[in-house]
């Protein structure tokens, strides 16, 4: 089941995009660039990156809304298809990966279409990035009130993955080494309120409590940011994991 089927259209406006070097290093870790499979693509945002790199690029998603978002692209096919179940062919794929998703899946599964369909010596790369900081303890203070006691009952219990940067994730492959990327925005109050308006958590909780909690957070943040239109550098503390499938 998809998390971000309500808010897909705030999820590809308002979700931040990834470092160009990600797609590098993604690249250079393999000889040949025919096809990727990027799963779990949302709105493409990974996808596009890789298709400045290889020939073809296959992306899928379990959710119709999200990927009616996506920007179409030559070298980009979009397929609704869940993680487990892809539909490509055996031992196809160039590079497989997978950005802020591996957590919301049936691991297990979706390892062994890896394997499927990966070359031998393919490359998988998960990413996950972790919650924005700011650099200002007060604004800091007030985001994660927002996270982890206003809309944090409302996490899935997968969220504990992304809390934990996906250390304690299963991993089976020859993990190779990764680059240190940073991952930043500059953003006025009313695009970081958009972000959160893309939380599935934010979506649980006003469907429950009929209210949009992002509202009282802007009020809150109004205090101290001294112009909504200001905008101001976060960053997200950015997690890769990649390895060898063999």
């Amino acid at each position: 089941m998809s998390h971000f089927r309500t808010q897909a259209k705030l999820y590809a406006e308002y979700r931040p995009d990834y470092p160009p070097e990600l797609f590098d290093f993604i690249a250079g870790a393999v000889p040949e660039h025919k096809l990727a499979w990027d799963c779990a693509t949302g709105n493409g945002q990974a996808a596009a990156g890789l298709a400045e790199h290889f020939e073809r690029v296959f992306a899928t998603d379990i959710g119709a809304e999200q990927i009616a978002q996506a920007k179409p692209d030559p070298r980009i096919e979009y397929h609704v298809a869940p993680a487990e179940r892809s539909g490509l062919a055996d031992h196809s794929v160039d590079a497989v990966t997978i950005t802020q998703a591996l957590h919301w899946l049936d691991i297990p599964r979706f390892y062994a279409e890896v394997r499927r369909v990966s070359k031998p010596g393919g490359v998988f790369v998960a990413t996950v990035y972790s919650d924005p900081v700011l650099g200002d303890p007060e604004a800091d203070r007030i985001l994660q009130h927002y996270n982890k006691v206003i809309v944090g009952p409302y996490w899935p219990p997968e969220r504990k993955l992304v809390d934990e940067a996906y250390r304690n994730i299963p991993f089976p492959f020859a993990e190779i080494k990764t680059p240190h990327l940073k991952m930043e925005r500059l953003w006025s109050l009313p695009e970081l309120a958009g972000y959160l308006r893309s939380w599935s958590a934010t979506a649980r909780y006003t469907k429950q409590n009929g209210l949009d909690p992002a509202m009282d957070f802007e009020n809150s943040m109004a205090a101290i940011w001294s112009e909504a239109s200001q905008r101001r550098r976060l960053h997200w503390p950015f997690t890769i994991r990649a390895g060898r499938v063999f």
